[in-house]
């Protein structure tokens, strides 16, 4: 009986204080299957990211396949440790571990419904030049927990724009084409009539 009156009083606290499950990923339903484009396909950030995508309920397009699919297209990745903190031989003994990655969310005819965004994440750690027992391992366990928030992070950016879309009420499909009076694609902006 107290289990459940234990179990009751912290749920109305996490209630009461704002606390909520983060829910799934949202896309479009008409959004083709999903593929990650990536300069480096076999890339740790890839993997996850395509893991993320199919646990958030978005459906992954086939390596080979040759039907449209929307495309999540990471542009760049790039890494680098900057000294933050020196000793009293001026050798660096404490650093900033920072990971940056471009990305972009094209739909299947190619539109932006994410526009090109940078995230960069770091982590600080400790390396005595005297000692560099366990710094390479710490560095490696830092980066694969940046990989992890990073993917995280850019499928929370895909689903806030598309709530975003979704709550001013507009519409997440492809933009149509412009259109002239005979029913022809405009090439240029029509002229307007007086």
């Amino acid at each position: 009986m107290t289990r459940i009156l234990l179990a009751l009083v912290l749920a109305l606290g996490l209630a009461g204080c704002g606390f909520h499950l983060r829910n799934k990923l949202m896309l479009p339903t008409d959004t083709a299957p999903v593929k990650v484009v990536s300069t480096a396909p076999y890339s740790e950030l890839v993997k996850l990211l395509n893991r993320s995508l199919l646990a958030s309920g978005a459906k992954l397009a086939d390596d080979d396949s040759k039907d449209p699919a929307a495309q999540l297209q990471v542009l760049s990745e790039r890494w680098g440790d900057l000294p933050i903190a020196i000793d009293a031989q001026g050798r660096a003994q404490e650093y900033s571990l920072r990971y940056a990655v471009i990305f972009i969310f094209r739909r299947e005819d190619g539109s932006e419904l994410v526009p090109q965004q940078v995230i960069e994440l770091s982590r600080d750690y400790v390396s005595p030049p005297t000692d560099a027992t366990g710094t390479t391992t710490e560095r490696e366990i830092l980066a694969d927990e940046l990989r992890r928030e990073m993917s995280a992070s850019i499928i929370r950016r895909i689903d806030s724009v598309v709530r975003a879309e979704l709550e001013r009420g507009g519409s997440l499909a492809a933009p149509k084409p412009a259109v002239t009076t005979d029913g022809e694609p405009a090439t240029t902006p029509a002229p307007v009539k007086p």
